[in-house]
C-alpha cells in the first residue's frame, strides 16, 4: 500500500513532517479520564476514571453494551463533546494531552493526527457534495493544498482502499455507492492525511458479513503497512477477535477488563465480560440457550459505593454491594474489576421453559409459495428519456425503465410451528419476500397459499382477516412505533381493529405487555422512554395483539446489543413453544439464524441458492454463496479457526445475471460458461438439503475451505 509521501509530490509545500514512532511504544496514554453531563434529570457520570494505553501498530478494542461509554471516550478524544459536559484526566497523544487543549488547537489535530470513522456513512457524508471533494477537504484545510494536487492524492487513497475506478468514485455522490464503499470512503478520507491514531466506531455495524470481512481485512492491510494505531468501538465480539490486538471492556462508564484479545475472550474474568460471551449464539457451534444478562444499566446519576455490576451479576456477594472494586492484575497486562473473578464459575445457563416445539408435517402447510415473483421497475441507470405521442396531439416525455426481479420464482412450504430462516445480503430479496407472502407489496405472480387458501385477490373483508392471522415485526421500532401514541394505545389499537385478543381493554394490553418481559407501568409510557430492547418488545406484543399464527420477523435484532438480542430470541422461542406460531425470520446473521431456526433458506438475487435443516447449511456439501457467507462471519472464540486463503466474492453489491445461475457473476467456484448460460440443477442430499449448483454432488462435499475432519465435528457439535 502506498504512503503519504507515495501520494504527494516532493515539492509540495504542505507535506506533513513524519513524527516516528516505533512499533511497541505508547502513542496514546489516556489516565483517569472522568466525563459527566449535565441535564434536566441531574448530573450524569458517563465516564469514570477510564485509563488505557495503546501501543503505536496495535488496535484496541472498546466494548460493552449501549451506554457503557465507548463513543463517550472516541468524543473526548476528538474535542467533540458538547457545552454540557465536564472532562477531567488527561489523554496524551505523542506528548499532547488532548483534553487539556483549547478549541482552536484541538481542530489542527482533529484529521492530520487523528482519523475517526463513524457507524453511518449515510449521515457522515454530505449528499450534496462529491465524494473526493470530502475526502479532499482535510488536505486543503491542514495543508493549504492545491485542489488539483488534492484531488489527485485522493483518487489515488481511494485506490489504495481498493475502490473499482477511483477517478468516477471521486465525481460520484454518496448516494450512487454501496453502502460498503460509502465505509470505505470514510476510510479514506480519515488516513488522507496520514494520521497517527485511527478511531473507528462501530463502523460495520450495519453492513453484510460478505462486506464487513473485506472492510476488516483492509484495516488490517492499512495498520501493518502504515504502524497505524486503531481504536476500535463496537459491541460485536466476533469483529474484536477479528481485528483487535488488546481488548477493553467498559461497563456504566468504568473499565472493568482489560487485557490481551486471547485473554479477554478466551479465558475471560470479570462476570460482565463472561456474560457478554454467553449471551451469543455461536456459528457452527453447539445449539444451546443463550444467556442474556438480567437487569439493566444502574442510575448513572448516584454511581453505587460498591460495585458497578453488582445488581445485575450473579455471582455478587454483600461485599460486592458496599466495598468498591479496584482494577487488579491477575497476570502480566490483564487486569480485572472484580475481587473474586478467580472464585466464579461459568456464566449460570438459562433453562428452557417447557420443551422445544417440533415443526408438524402435514398435508396442508401453513404457508406455500409456489412460484412467487415480484417485480420492481425502476429507473435505468444513468437516466435516459423517450418521447411518446399522446392522444396524437405532442410528443410527451417517459422515463426509461428496466424491470427487477426482487423475487424470482421461490417454491417452499412452512410447516405448522416451523421457523424458516432466510439470510442473505442486502438486495437478495429477503424483506421483498417477507412483505410480498404478507400482501403487503402490491401485484406479483405466481400463488401465495395460507392455510391451504390462495390469498391473491381477496376482497377487504377476507383480507383483514389475513391481518389478524399474519403479522409483522419490523427491523427498526423507532420507524414503526408512532412517536406521538402511548406504546399500551397502540397494542390496543391493534386489538380493536381485529378483535382478536379482548376488546383491547387496559387489563388486556397490560396482560399482553407483561407476556413479553415488560411491566405493567410501560403501558403509559412514549417509545422515546424505551430502550432498544424495550421497543422491540413492544413491537412484538402488538403483533401479537391479533392472535396471529404467522409472524415474519425482518432483521428484528440487528441493531441491538448482544444481551438484549439474546432476550428478544429466547422470547420469540418461548413464544414459538408456547403459542404454536410459525415464524419466517430474516436476517444477515448467520449465528443468528442458525440458532434460531428449524430450516434455513439462502437467497441471492431473488432466489433460493440453498436450503435445509440448520445444521445441513452450516456443514458441507454448501453452495459456494453460502460458503462464501460462513467464511466471512466473524467468530468471538480466538480458538476458531482463521484461513487465509477463504473464498471470496467479487464486488460489493448483488449482481444479478438473466439467465444461467444467479450468483455466476460473482462466484468464486464458477467453472465455465454453464454458470452463466443455462440454469443450475437443484441437487438434493440427505435429508431435504438442496443446493442449486452445476458443480458436482463429490465436489460440493469435497469443500475446499473445510477438510473432512472438520466437516464431520461440525456435524456431530449440532
Amino acid at each position: 500500500m502506498r504512503t503519504l509521501r507515495d501520494f504527494t509530490s516532493d515539492s509540495a509545500h504542505w507535506v506533513k513532517e513524519q513524527t516516528k514512532v516505533d512499533k511497541g511504544a505508547t502513542l496514546l496514554s489516556v489516565e483517569e479520564m472522568s466525563l459527566a453531563y449535565d441535564s434536566d434529570a441531574g448530573r450524569i457520570s458517563a465516564l469514570s476514571s477510564v485509563s488505557f494505553d495503546l501501543k503505536a501498530g496495535r488496535t484496541m478494542a472498546l466494548v460493552g453494551e449501549s451506554g457503557s461509554g465507548k463513543s463517550s471516550v472516541a468524543k473526548a478524544l476528538m474535542g467533540l463533546l458538547g457545552s454540557n459536559a465536564s472532562l477531567k484526566g488527561r489523554a496524551k497523544l505523542l506528548g499532547t494531552d488532548l483534553l487539556s487543549l483549547p478549541e482552536e488547537q484541538h481542530v489542527q489535530f482533529r484529521g492530520r493526527d487523528i482519523g475517526i470513522v463513524f457507524q453511518d456513512p449515510f449521515t457522515s457524508l454530505n449528499p450534496g457534495m462529491r465524494v473526493g471533494q470530502q475526502i479532499a477537504e482535510p488536505l486543503i484545510w491542514h495543508y493549504g493544498a492545491d485542489p488539483e494536487e488534492a484531488m489527485r492524492r485522493t483518487v489515488a487513497a481511494l485506490a489504495a482502499m481498493g475502490m473499482p475506478d477511483p477517478e468516477q468514485v471521486a465525481t460520484a455522490y454518496p448516494h450512487q455507492l454501496s453502502g460498503g464503499m460509502q465505509q470505505r470512503a470514510l476510510i479514506a478520507g480519515a488516513l488522507i492525511c496520514d494520521p497517527k491514531l485511527l478511531i473507528l466506531d462501530e463502523p460495520t455495524t450495519a453492513l453484510d458479513v460478505t462486506v464487513e470481512a473485506r472492510i476488516l481485512e483492509l484495516l488490517e492491510q492499512t495498520r501493518n503497512d502504515r504502524n497505524l494505531s486503531m481504536l476500535f468501538i463496537t459491541h460485536n465480539l466476533g469483529v474484536v477477535n477479528r481485528i483487535a490486538d488488546d481488548v477493553c471492556v467498559l461497563y456504566a462508564g468504568e473499565v472493568i477488563e482489560i487485557g490481551p484479545k486471547d485473554k479477554v475472550l478466551g479465558n475471560p474474568s470479570h462476570p460482565y465480560t463472561r456474560g457478554l460471551l454467553a449471551s451469543l449464539p455461536l456459528l457452527r457451534g453447539e445449539r444451546r440457550r443463550i444467556a442474556p444478562i438480567p437487569g439493566g444499566f444502574p442510575d448513572l446519576r448516584t454511581r453505587p459505593s460498591g460495585c458497578i455490576f453488582a445488581d445485575r451479576c450473579p455471582f455478587a456477594e454483600a461485599d460486592c454491594t458496599s466495598t468498591r472494586q479496584s482494577l487488579r492484575a491477575l497476570r502480566p497486562g490483564h487486569e480485572v474489576r472484580c475481587w473474586k473473578s478467580e472464585s466464579t464459575g461459568a456464566w449460570p445457563e438459562v433453562k428452557r421453559k417447557g420443551t422445544r416445539a417440533r415443526p408438524v408435517a402435514s398435508d396442508t402447510p401453513i404457508l406455500e409459495a409456489r412460484g412467487l415473483r415480484k417485480v420492481y421497475h425502476r429507473r435505468v441507470p444513468g437516466g435516459g428519456v423517450t418521447w411518446e405521442w399522446k392522444a396524437g396531439i405532442l410528443p410527451l416525455p417517459t422515463l426509461q425503465t428496466e424491470a427487477l426481479a426482487a423475487v424470482d420464482g421461490i417454491d417452499l412450504r412452512l410447516e405448522r410451528g416451523e421457523i424458516l430462516g432466510i439470510v442473505g445480503e442486502s438486495g437478495s430479496g429477503k424483506s421483498s419476500f417477507g412483505r410480498t407472502i404478507l400482501q403487503l407489496n402490491g401485484a406479483y405472480s405466481g400463488q401465495v397459499l395460507f392455510n391451504n387458501g390462495d390469498v391473491t385477490n381477496l376482497t377487504e373483508a377476507e383480507l383483514t382477516d389475513l391481518r389478524s392471522k399474519t403479522q409483522m415485526v419490523f427491523q427498526n421500532p423507532d420507524s414503526s412505533l408512532n412517536p406521538r401514541r402511548r406504546v399500551g394505545e397502540a397494542i390496543a389499537r391493534a386489538m380493536r381493529l381485529h378483535d382478536k385478543v379482548g376488546g383491547g381493554t387496559r387489563e388486556d394490553v397490560e396482560r399482553l405487555i407483561e407476556r413479553v418481559g415488560l411491566p405493567q407501568g410501560y403501558y403509559d409510557r412514549y417509545p422515546s422512554q424505551l430502550s432498544g430492547g424495550e421497543k422491540q418488545r413492544i413491537g412484538i406484543a402488538r403483533a401479537l395483539a391479533t392472535g396471529p399464527e404467522f409472524i415474519v420477523c425482518d432483521e428484528p435484532v440487528s441493531g441491538l446489543d448482544v444481551s438484549v438480542q439474546a432476550t428478544i430470541l429466547n422470547l420469540l422461542e418461548e413464544l414459538r413453544d408456547e403459542l404454536g406460531l410459525s415464524y419466517v425470520f430474516i436476517s444477515h446473521d448467520l449465528a443468528v439464524v442458525g440458532h434460531l431456526s428449524d430450516r434455513v433458506a439462502v437467497m441471492y438475487a431473488g432466489r433460493i441458492v440453498e436450503i435445509g435443516q440448520a445444521s445441513q447449511v452450516q456443514a458441507p456439501p454448501f453452495h459456494p454463496y453460502t460458503e462464501v457467507l460462513l467464511e466471512s462471519a466473524p467468530d468471538p472464540r480466538p480458538s476458531a479457526v482463521r484461513r487465509e486463503n477463504k473464498l471470496q466474492m467479487r464486488g460489493d453489491t448483488v449482481s444479478r445475471s438473466p439467465a444461467g445461475c444467479a450468483f455466476a457473476a460473482r462466484c468464486p467456484r464458477k467453472i465455465g460458461t454453464i454458470c452463466e448460460e443455462t440454469a443450475p440443477p437443484l441437487r438434493t442430499f440427505d435429508g431435504g438439503h438442496t443446493i442449486a449448483c452445476h458443480i458436482s454432488p463429490d465436489d460440493l462435499v469435497r469443500s475446499p475451505q473445510y477438510p473432512e475432519s472438520e466437516k464431520d465435528r461440525t456435524s456431530d457439535s449440532q
